[in-house]
């Protein structure tokens, strides 16, 4: 790879107008372990509203899983779910946008941790079952596939058993935001960010302080950041000098801000209208009844979160700029997660998952190895 195939994060974050910033996906995590929270203790009325919702949000991949989730829920051993968020708005069930935020979380109720891993949208990636398009980012597995591609796509890359999805979109976040009364998160830089503009410019300004929990906005200072300004502390990518993966740490940090403030207050969460609201916001494969189990077998695992990234480098191809994460990195990323399941320790999958040739790779320009 040549200097001008090279790409840093950080030329690469500052580039503005390449292309429209997206809006955080991120909530999936949150609006999964609030619902676990809250079902926990449910009886009479609320057992059945709750219930309601969360069969609302029901959707099966369609896929035989990579092991039997059934016993290994029921036998209280760790489980993993695939985090995704889309940019939409309102999730329409048979919408094939990308998933732009995707995460492996891993709950561990034998050593009470929970693990999560975020892997880069741009990751470059031959999709499984469409290794005919590569080379692709691996946000674009949905849109081919579904969840069942993306969850297929990453079971082979990363040689880690999937057991669950769920899929949020991003107006998730602000409603659950402002039904707990806010979050209290301390910021890793100083910045301004206009949600309007996606840049530091115009008069819709958030600031955010290094440091601090406390951030202003039209004049104004706050200590806890309602369900707007927690979306613009995640969405900042142009002036983060880590690009993305800084904004993968800000978005992460909203997560747990938010477990913390459920935790607290769990009972807010028993609203059948918010309920509601949160159902059409999310697909999952988790049923009602997986939920209690987590709920009684594995909830001391959310006091004790360790965050994780893959880390890619980036690369330029004619068909834009992506990442491209090193045999040695992916083998740590594996070792990690098979390490918070409890699983021996294996040898990685494939550099880009699906099948291809070190011919097409070449072909392509992209490394072999």
């Amino acid at each position: 790879m040549d200097d001008e195939q090279k790409v840093s994060r950080s030329e690469r974050g500052n580039k503005k107008g390449k292309k429209k910033s997206h809006k955080v996906r991120n909530t999936i995590l949150s609006l999964l372990l609030l619902i676990i929270l809250a079902v926990a203790g449910l009886f009479g009325y609320a057992y059945m509203q709750t219930k309601g919702a969360i069969d609302k949000s029901y959707v099966a991949p369609n896929i035989k899983k990579a092991r039997d989730v059934s016993s290994v829920l029921n036998d209280g051993r760790p489980i993993s779910i695939l985090l995704l968020g889309t940019d939409t708005g309102e999730l329409n069930r048979n919408y094939k946008g990308r998933t732009d935020s995707i995460m492996v979380l891993t709950i561990n109720p034998k050593t009470n941790k929970t693990t999560i891993m975020s892997i880069p949208r741009d990751t470059l990636i031959a999709i499984v079952g469409y290794e005919n398009t590569f080379p692709q980012k691996i946000n674009a597995a949905y849109s081919y596939g579904s969840a069942a591609t993306t969850i297929k796509t990453v079971q082979k890359w990363l040689n880690i058993p999937i057991d669950y999805y769920a899929l949020v979109n991003m107006g998730g976040m602000e409603k659950v935001v402002n039904k707990i009364g806010g979050v209290t998160v301390t910021s890793p830089l100083t910045f301004n960010f206009n949600p309007d503009t996606a840049h530091s410019t115009g008069s819709n300004l958030y600031s955010f302080t290094e440091g601090s929990s406390t951030y202003s906005h039209n004049g104004k200072t706050y200590s806890k950041m309602n369900g707007k300004a927690a979306l613009a502390f995640s969405r900042m990518r142009y002036n983060d000098p880590q690009g993305d993966y800084g904004r993968q740490t800000r978005q992460r940090l909203v997560l747990q801000g938010i477990i913390e403030a459920a935790k607290n207050n769990p009972t807010k969460l028993l609203d059948s209208g918010f309920l509601d609201s949160v159902s059409s916001s999310t697909q999952t494969d988790l049923t009602y009844n997986d939920m209690i189990t987590i709920a009684r077998k594995y909830a001391k695992a959310a006091g004790h979160i360790s965050n994780d990234h893959i880390q890619g480098t980036g690369y330029s191809l004619s068909s834009g700029s992506t990442e491209v994460v090193s045999s040695d990195e992916q083998q740590r990323a594996t070792n990690v997660l098979r390490k918070s399941l409890g699983l021996k320790a294996a040898q990685t999958g494939p550099l880009y998952g699906g099948n291809v040739s070190v011919s097409e790779m070449s072909s392509i320009g992209v490394p072999t190895n």
